[in-house]
């Protein structure tokens, strides 16, 4: 098995994301995602209308920018393009030209897509991992998937997807660790302003902390 550059192979696939310590936010009854933007309205999507769109399985691991990778892993759910050009495409006035993407999830995260890296062949809206239905701690009950590019571009817990013709601004643009704008895997671009290479040996210190604050996530999320 070959990994992207400065991955390690992990047993099973830890929890991630921004706030660990705590658990994930609870699951909707009547789950939607709120497409809004440079659309000529709102379009808020039930799991009833994502049901229209074809189904998909699609086998391909998972690369954190920590350095870990979760490999082997069978998703299911439906492609982003095919919900692109049903459900925004027909929306945009004459001579919009999207740019860019933010995927919202309802603990507050957002990830900033270039266009055509969210219209990729491999980029999902899914809502199963493995044969189940997305648990909490790994996105329920919706969430993006996008595998050539580092993990905190594929938002869990999806809720609203908003379409730019600029490039939003973005708070931690000036931060030592801000995100790629792109953050493809095999380019191994983790950081706008750091090298991947430079930050290998500091993320490798971090992969076991990481487990154990998604451990504790767990615990909080079942008491």
């Amino acid at each position: 098995m070959t990994l992207p550059p400065g991955q390690r192979g992990v047993e099973g696939f830890p929890r991630f994301g921004s706030h660990l310590h705590r658990p994930p936010p609870p699951v909707p009854a009547d789950p939607v995602i709120e497409l809004a933007g440079a659309l000529t309205e709102t379009v808020t999507l039930s799991l009833v209308d994502l049901a229209k769109l074809p189904r998909r399985e699609q086998l391909a691991d998972f690369h954190c920018v920590a350095g870990w990778s979760a490999t082997g892993l069978l998703w299911e759910g439906v492609s982003f393009e095919d919900l692109y050009r049903t459900w925004v495409e027909p929306r945009l006035a004459p001579g919009t030209v999207v740019s860019h993407l933010s995927f919202v999830g309802l603990d507050g995260y957002r990830s900033t897509v270039v266009f055509e890296d969210a219209l990729a062949d491999d980029v999902l809206v899914a809502d199963r991992l493995d044969g189940q239905p997305l648990t909490s701690d790994h996105g329920a009950p919706l969430r993006l998937v996008s595998p050539g590019q580092y993990g905190f571009v594929s938002a869990k817990h999806l809720c609203r997807v908003e379409f730019h013709t600029s490039k939003p601004p973005n708070p931690d643009r000036w931060s030592p660790i801000a995100g790629h704008d792109r953050a493809r895997v095999w380019k191994e671009e983790r950081h706008r302003h750091l090298s991947g290479r430079a930050v290998r040996p500091f993320y490798r210190t971090l992969i076991g902390p990481i487990r154990a604050l998604s451990a504790r996530g767990s615990i909080a999320r079942r008491r």
